[in-house]
């Protein structure tokens, strides 16, 4: 049977869609489909809280569109989960709730600790020493969200309104910043953790490190990698180094985010898995279902 996710962020929207299977106690998934729309939601929120009618218009439809991909591929289950730039729209629930009305689609805005607890879900630690301490870190466009966990549960749980759009927006402020700051001093400062980092941004920097899967991206290979791209201009990021468009500006914001993580919670390492909300999505929707 396949399930499908819908992860509604700030800068882009994606749909995957898995077939899933389960034999015994055992359950598992293959990614049969991933769709990438990169519709930048959070501009709007961020800098005049309520989405543009443009806008509005785009994500209806994106999600017509994932509603038909969903229906050709027979899905089964799915969800679909809106994070901080919709939960921050005046007009977002209003939008929600069309997208309800008339393509009977249910969408759920997630408050950060939920968001938390779903990209937590996607298991990214599995293949790492269980018996260790690990921090979450999950970069997204508008906010950005800390899980400390041991032995497999989440310690404590942070979501902190700072990400990649935000912070090129300049809708960032320096409270949040040290807020962060305070949290990691409180909670990780002292137990010589590694990290994992989830979400596209990571992903694209763990690439350019060249490091192999299943590696650890050193604190100093990542400034490296950051000081690259720092070097060379937007435009030169997407023709010279070949990223998207949509990536090439928000990747600085994210590297940024990281190393300050990393620099204030003395953590040498993050472990990059290429997981993320939408495979926290399936899982959770496999714990209900299967």
């Amino acid at each position: 049977m396949k399930y499908a996710a819908i992860d509604i962020g700030s800068n882009a929207i994606r749909l995957l869609i898995a077939e899933v299977k389960k034999e015994g106690s055992y359950r598992t998934y293959k990614k049969t489909s991933l769709i990438r729309v990169p519709l930048r939601l959070g501009d709007d929120s961020f800098m005049n809280k309520k989405l543009s009618k443009s806008k509005a218009e785009d994500f209806f439809k994106t999600m017509q569109a994932f509603k038909n991909l969903m229906e050709v591929h027979e899905v089964e289950e799915y969800m679909a989960c809106a994070t901080s730039a919709m939960r921050e729209a005046k007009n977002g629930q209003e939008i929600i709730d069309k997208v309800n009305k008339k393509l009977g689609m249910k969408i759920e805005i997630v408050a950060g600790a939920k968001e938390a607890s779903i990209i937590y879900a996607s298991h990214a630690e599995e293949h790492l020493d269980k018996s260790k301490s690990y921090l979450y870190i999950d970069v997204g466009g508008g906010s950005t969200e800390l899980s400390l966990f041991h032995r497999g549960k989440i310690n404590y749980s942070k979501s902190f309104n700072l990400g990649t759009i935000r912070i090129l927006d300049g809708q960032d402020r320096a409270e949040t910043w040290r807020g962060m700051k305070l949290w990691l001093e409180k909670y990780v400062v002292d137990l010589k953790l590694s990290a994992i980092g989830t979400g596209g941004n990571i992903n694209k920097l763990f690439r350019l490190s060249g490091v192999p899967d299943g590696t650890a991206l050193s604190k100093v290979r990542l400034t490296e990698i950051a000081d690259y791209l720092k070097s060379h201009t937007l435009q030169e990021r997407i023709d010279k180094l070949g990223l998207n468009k949509d990536r090439a500006d928000v990747i600085i914001p994210a590297s940024e985010i990281f190393l300050y993580v990393m620099n204030y919670g003395k953590i040498n390492e993050v472990y990059v898995p290429r997981l993320g909300m939408v495979d926290g999505i399936i899982e959770t929707l496999m714990n209900k279902y299967l």
